[in-house]
């Protein structure tokens, strides 16, 4: 396992006092390590979780050559460019059974969608283009070619090769590929635990009564949102109050139970709390000030693990810290976890968070990269623009009539508004070499679905 500075002489022209959003996901990718413990589930509990190994196809999907659509049936070589053809029926082919009798030349069989394709035939007329008159189908010049409207064997999946590659997050149709194998279970990797908590004296859980000076915390919630989006493990260790004994005693309880902690606040470069002196005390961390706007301020590393008794997690006065206690020491976790210490400013945390930390879990998963939603779009207004800094400014697109996208900021852009994240729909993404942007200029935006 590298330390941090093993892993920081690696990149070139790293500098953790202005950090490039690029090398901040460069050094991630160097620390995390996916999670290898395998679990099988059945089909109906696997959304969202990431397959262990291929899932192999014991069958081929369809396992017969069948038609795809309610019409008639015949030999595509009967076919002449330019005269329609007539065809005598000679009885209906139903899904679910093989139709037993033989089709000679001339003649047809009705058939239903789904339903075997008779020995012989390959192609299906719809029924809304035949002519039917008793017995006899006409099918009309130009209406169909030969081997139309059939569904080949196996043309889904064929028996013996991979369905699903082993690193895939399942999604709704991924189920049901599995479901068509008649497979009822599915390797998938444990899902990932992640603990996480606020920090500060002025921060307020709901419930509490307000107070001069201090804030109701909103970061554990929409941190748990995008950790439940994830499909985490969550472990909310609520508010921890800045004093060392309860820093010290949550920082070793997420550690112990863990595989990765998120906080909010006490991140800041030069600043002389005691949420920066715990996580230098207790694990191998690096503090960073990262060039972008807003998230600045940024902590990464190791934590180490080990068992802390219930008396030291009662102690204090944190009502959430103190009810989380039972169910941590039901781990006997041992190694320690990876560290994210996020800014304490409420969009902050979710820019940073969408920007470093979900690529990360996503590989402590086990998942392939999934890349994010990142589209262009005319800007509706001028943008101011330093270069040297990754901006991520939240944004609106709107598709206007034409089909063109376009996009607008939400406005104020302070790292403290979290309503602009919910009136925007994606971040306005301006590069770390980029200047000013004028009305008109193309710009990325990592749109929210897909990442939150």
């Amino acid at each position: 396992m590298k330390s941090i500075a093993q892993i920081a002489a690696e990149l070139q022209g790293y500098d953790p006092q202005a950090l490039p959003a690029d090398a901040v996901n460069a050094f991630l990718a160097r620390l995390v390590v996916p999670v290898a413990d395998v679990e099988r589930v059945p089909v109906m509990q696997a959304l969202g979780r990431v397959l262990a190994e291929d899932v192999v196809s014991t069958l081929s999907v369809p396992a017969h050559d069948n038609s795809a659509m309610d019409g008639f049936a015949f030999r595509g070589t009967e076919l002449v460019a330019g005269q329609p053809l007539v065809l005598r029926s000679v009885g209906t082919a139903l899904a679910g059974a093989a139709w037993q009798g033989t089709v000679a030349a001339g003649e047809c069989v009705k058939i239903m969608t789904g339903a075997v394709m008779p020995a012989g035939l390959d192609t299906v007329v719809p029924q809304e283009f035949a002519r039917v008159e008793g017995d006899h189908i006409t099918v009309p010049a130009g209406v169909v070619r030969a081997g139309d409207n059939r569904r080949k064997l196996g043309e889904d999946l064929m028996a013996g090769q991979p369905a699903l590659l082993k690193g895939e997050r399942l999604a709704p149709a991924a189920l049901g590929l599995v479901a068509s194998l008649g497979m009822g279970e599915v390797p998938v990797l444990r899902r990932l635990r992640v603990a996480y908590f606020s920090t500060g004296d002025e921060i307020l859980s709901v419930g509490e009564p307000p107070r001069e000076g201090a804030v109701y915390d909103s970061n554990r919630y929409t941190v748990f949102g995008m950790l439940t989006q994830l499909g985490c493990e969550v472990i909310d260790l609520g508010v921890v109050k800045d004093q060392p004994a309860l820093l010290e005693a949550a920082f070793r309880h997420a550690a112990a139970c863990a595989d990765a902690i998120i906080t909010s606040g006490g991140v800041s470069v030069g600043e002389a709390d005691h949420t920066k002196a715990m996580m230098k005390k207790l694990g191998d961390v690096a503090f960073w000030r990262i060039a972008m706007r807003p998230g600045r301020p940024m902590a990464v590393g190791r934590i180490a693990g080990g068992a802390v008794a219930d008396s030291q997690a009662k102690s204090g006065s944190s009502p959430d810290l103190a009810g989380a206690s039972s169910s941590l020491n039901d781990s006997n976790r041992e190694g320690g976890a990876i560290l994210f210490g996020l800014p304490g400013n409420p969009v902050a945390v979710m820019v940073t968070f969408i920007a470093f930390v979900r690529p990360a879990l996503l590989r402590m998963m086990g998942a392939r990269d999934e890349p994010p939603v990142l589209l262009r779009a005319a800007s509706e207004e001028a943008v101011r623009k330093k270069p040297g800094r990754t901006e991520y400014q939240r944004g609106i697109v709107t598709r206007q009539a034409d089909g063109r996208l376009t996009v607008r900021t939400t406005g104020n852009q302070g790292s403290g508004v979290l309503s602009s994240m919910v009136q925007g729909n994606g971040l306005i993404v301006l590069a770390h070499d980029q200047g000013n942007v004028a009305v008109g200029d193309e710009v990325g935006v990592l749109m929210f679905k897909g990442a939150l």
